[in-house]
């Protein structure tokens, strides 16, 4: 009789991924206070400050009302300020400011980027392998319509890092 199950196998993994990516995002949450959205959205103010919101929630894959909703939260952290500019009174500025400054130079990381880099190391094949079978996945899943921004990530996109660790505790029962 063959003990072999491959689906099992299947979610069992699934779950592995889900799992590291809830310890990474309560990680982040522990050591730098801030959630993974949070993050992503304060890198890309340090290295675009003048930049509209529009234009950041484009480059970085989430709607412009999710960056306006982490920037208040951001704001609410003192982590970030508006500011108008002087040319353009239409114009605002995100600034990120010295607390934000003092998280970002001890280079907290995303879960992503230390996968992109292994990710990246594969051989072709086995990008295209993998990318084929996690598209299959979905599909049988139901899931290839759901909109989703590239980021390894759990919890709500807006969430202050307190409601964001609330909502990790509660969905650990879950699995």
């Amino acid at each position: 009789m063959n003990t072999h199950d491959p689906t099992s196998e299947v979610v069992t993994t699934l779950r592995q991924i889900i799992r590291v990516i809830d310890l990474h995002s309560k990680k982040l949450i522990k050591d730098f206070g801030i959630t993974g959205p949070q993050l992503i959205v304060l890198k890309e103010f340090k290295k675009t400050p003048e930049q509209a919101i529009s234009k950041i929630s484009k480059r970085i894959s989430l709607s412009q009302a999710t960056v306006t909703s982490i920037l208040n939260r951001l704001e609410q952290q003192k982590l970030a300020v508006r500011v108008r500019s002087n040319t353009d009174k239409r114009k605002v500025h995100i600034l990120i400011t010295e607390k934000a400054e003092e998280i970002l130079e001890n280079k907290p990381s995303l879960l992503q980027e230390s996968f992109s880099i292994q990710f990246n190391k594969l051989e072709d094949w086995e990008i295209n392998m993998i990318l084929s079978s996690l598209q299959r996945l979905s599909f049988m899943m139901d899931a290839e319509s759901i909109d989703s921004p590239p980021v390894l990530i759990r919890g709500p996109l807006e969430a202050t890092p307190s409601e964001a660790s609330n909502y990790l505790q509660d969905e650990k029962n879950y699995y």
